[in-house]
């Protein structure tokens, strides 16, 4: 498989107003996403996901670092056209049927006559949204309907990668469960899915790879089984040490190998975050 998405170093930060500073959002993200599989960004609220996911759209510009897509400078147009995208709310007219609303994004996207008419019936169908479901407007539409109907509007250009940002919010569980088959679906397309959740229950079924962040930091990247299953980790927790100690201690740990994740205030835990996130049956 060759590579999807490549960033390196990617950083963003945001000015917070005259005399106030600049608030970082983003440090140093490197990741590649292969051609294919189904990626994850996984973080609590605020860990930098979608800002992640704009900077690679070309919808922010990164302060450092850059993001390719398919081998092209991220927010080219050339990159673009590799891309299709959901937000976590978007705002569709209510007036538009399913139907209309695809083919609004197919002539956006330069696409006309038989052949969009005939991409929106295999779109619609695809999203289970065919027949009567597809003539009904958008004001009618449950949020998991309209989940489906902005993915099909995603995906009418055919693009290589879909990017879906925060999928399942505030859809029902079997909503949820449709958009997690149709994930399925279209990897088994061949298709390239780069979806964030703050949710680990609503990746470990789709995802083939995650980014664990945290506070604009990359905590953790790999399968979801390897990393669930991690041994021979200790986590040292110290407080009030002199400044000379803190130093001694903290060489003490790199001359051994260990991470000294954060110094001063406690960082939420992995394992906490995970836990929180599982269902109580699957919790270990």
């Amino acid at each position: 498989m060759s590579c999807a998405v490549r960033t390196e170093g990617l950083r963003k930060e945001f000015p917070m107003g005259w005399f106030r500073g600049r608030v970082l959002a983003l440090e140093g993200l490197d990741m590649e996403v292969q051609r294919g599989e189904v990626f994850g960004l996984l973080g609590p609220n605020g860990s930098g996901k979608s800002t992640a996911m704009k900077m690679i759209l070309g919808l922010l510009r990164p302060t450092s670092g850059r993001a390719e897509v398919c081998g092209y400078r991220a927010g080219t147009i050339a990159a673009r056209r590799q891309i299709g995208f959901l937000p976590e709310n978007p705002y569709f007219p209510n007036f538009l049927s399913g139907a209309e609303l695809v083919r609004y994004y197919g002539r956006l996207s330069g696409m006309g006559g038989a052949l969009l008419e005939k991409r929106i019936l295999e779109l619609l169908e695809l999203v289970r949204l065919g027949g009567e479901a597809g003539k009904r407007p958008l004001r009618t539409y449950s949020k998991g309907m309209l989940q489906r109907a902005g993915l099909a509007g995603a995906m009418v250009g055919d693009p290589e990668i879909l990017m879906l940002d925060e999928p399942t919010a505030g859809v029902d569980p079997a909503g949820s469960r449709e958009i997690r088959d149709l994930i399925l679906e279209l990897r088994g397309r061949g298709k390239t899915v780069i979806f964030s959740s703050h949710l680990l229950e609503q990746v470990e079924d789709v995802a083939d790879r995650v980014i664990i962040l945290h506070r604009g930091q990359k905590l953790r990247e790999g399968r979801l089984e390897e990393l669930l299953t991690r041994k021979k980790e200790w986590e040292v927790n110290v407080q009030g040490l002199k400044e000379e100690d803190r130093k001694e201690l903290r060489g003490w740990l790199e001359k051994r190998g260990a991470q000294v994740m954060r110094e001063g205030a406690p960082r939420e835990r992995l394992e906490d975050y995970f836990l929180r996130s599982l269902p109580e049956e699957k919790r270990r």
